[in-house]
């Protein structure tokens, strides 16, 4: 495996420019590229920090919130989706699954190295899937990991992989739901505080390009707004796994509900408030 180091993430707006551009080149590869991105130095923005608490609803503290690390991989991720050897356009990528295991709490006056690779292309019943794993390390300390898989639609096999749901929990011992209103800028609010800005969650007419009636909420937004739902029940150290179902069409009115799990753990979700339909489902298990 190759290793790339980057000095700085391009700017958003490049790497989108040659998104666009990408989805027109008949991109239709068969192997991931062997090779790993690293930015060294990365220091926090205490600004940029603080605003993407508000837009998630995290409270302001001195450590992060365990999805900040996919802002700070962001970048990364898509330097690799829009490079020339990558298999597969960015545009229409759908984020299916996303799992964070944070392994202590990360201060916000840490310099921290971001890693990130492709891996595990595999086939799945819709497509073909494949994950972006993700590490962050302090002073050579692993501090936090992250599995994003990724399906590329078109192609796919009766016998491939379906869709990987979280661990279902045993029976829940009690029950809360919380009824939300999400406005219908929230994707660009969310897109201005993590540097994505896909078409799809910005406007409704641009959504339609890709087949959306409405502008979406970011899968990562929605799982960043649970987990800060939940911030004063999470321990230092835990695995969040979620399984993104439903796209959130803005704006929204959904349902909130968490179950505390028999044996420990917490299993929570997101539903449509009307259909009950869901959005989202995940499981936070907390590691010893």
């Amino acid at each position: 495996m190759s290793v790339r180091e980057l000095t700085a993430p391009s700017s958003t707006v490049a790497l989108y420019s040659r998104a666009l551009l990408g989805a027109f080149a008949g991109k239709n590869g068969k192997e991931l590229p062997d090779v790993e991105l690293v930015m060294r130095d990365v220091k926090i923005d205490r600004d940029a920090l603080a605003a993407y608490n508000r837009v998630c609803g995290f409270s302001q503290k001195e450590t992060l919130p365990a999805t900040y690390g996919f802002v700070l991989a962001f970048p990364l991720q898509m330097e690799l989706m829009t490079s020339p050897d990558f298999p597969f356009a960015a545009m229409g990528m759908v984020h299916i699954r996303n799992s964070i295991t944070q392994h202590r709490p990360v201060s916000a006056s840490e310099t921290l190295t971001v890693a990130v690779r492709p891996a595990n292309l595999r086939p799945h019943d819709k497509g073909l899937q494949f994950d972006f794993l993700t590490t962050l390390t302090s002073r050579g300390e692993v501090v936090w990991e992250s599995v994003s898989t990724m399906l590329r639609r078109g192609g796919g096999s009766a016998a491939g992989e379906s869709k990987a749901a979280p661990q279902k929990p045993s029976a829940p011992v009690s029950a809360a739901v919380v009824q939300w209103t999400i406005p219908g800028d929230t994707g660009r609010r969310y897109g201005a505080v993590s540097g994505d800005r896909n078409p799809i969650h910005l406007y409704a007419f641009t959504a339609k390009l890709f087949g959306f009636p409405r502008a979406i909420a970011h899968g990562m937004w929605t799982k960043a707004r649970c987990l800060a739902a939940l911030e004063s029940r999470l321990p230092d150290a835990f695995t969040v796994d979620v399984q993104f179902k439903l796209p959130v069409l803005l704006p929204a009115k959904v349902a909130f509900h968490s179950d505390d799990m028999q044996g420990g753990g917490i299993a929570f979700g997101v539903s449509d408030s009307r259909s009950g339909k869901p959005h989202l489902a995940g499981t936070i298990v907390g590691k010893r």
